[in-house]
């Protein structure tokens, strides 16, 4: 999807700093969920955020994943974002764990981690392939139980 195109209300789920309005997907197994982020009155596309690889039993844990276009970074979009889909990761999905990694060089990614309560917890040498080369990442981790960011 091209960042800032416009897209039909039921394509896009609007967010609001502080609330999810909704979530695009969960899956049936209430192993992932997805939203977009997008501006409330117009339906413009910011970006998107996914909670992927949840892990029941003894883990109770999922991992974050997020995007946004590059005219609206830096703008505090994703962090209201993140933000909002924390209450609903712990409360409705009952995680005790929401992981996210980034790649060191990512200074945005990483201010948008720690001011959303996420704890920096180590450094994976050749975690993620992306565009065919394997990048050294961030891990990070909010608990459940973290004070409120």
């Amino acid at each position: 999807m091209p960042n800032g195109r416009r897209y039909a209300t039921q394509a896009v789920v609007s967010w609001l700093p502080g609330s999810l309005r909704g979530l695009q997907t969960i899956s049936r197994a209430r192993r992932s969920a997805g939203a977009c982020a997008a501006t409330p009155k117009t339906q413009v596309l910011l970006g998107g955020l996914t909670l992927a690889n949840v892990r029941r039993g003894v883990a109770q844990a999922g991992s974050l994943g997020y995007w946004i276009g590059g005219p609206y970074a830096r703008r505090g979009h994703m962090t209201a974002a993140v933000r909002a889909l924390l209450p609903f990761a712990f409360g409705a999905l009952r995680l005790h764990r929401v992981e996210a990694a980034c790649i060191p060089s990512n200074a945005a990614s990483i201010r948008l981690l720690e001011n959303s309560g996420f704890a920096r917890e180590g450094y994976a040498r050749e975690y993620l392939c992306i565009n065919g080369i394997w990048q050294d990442h961030l891990l990070y981790a909010r608990l459940q139980d973290d004070a409120r960011a």
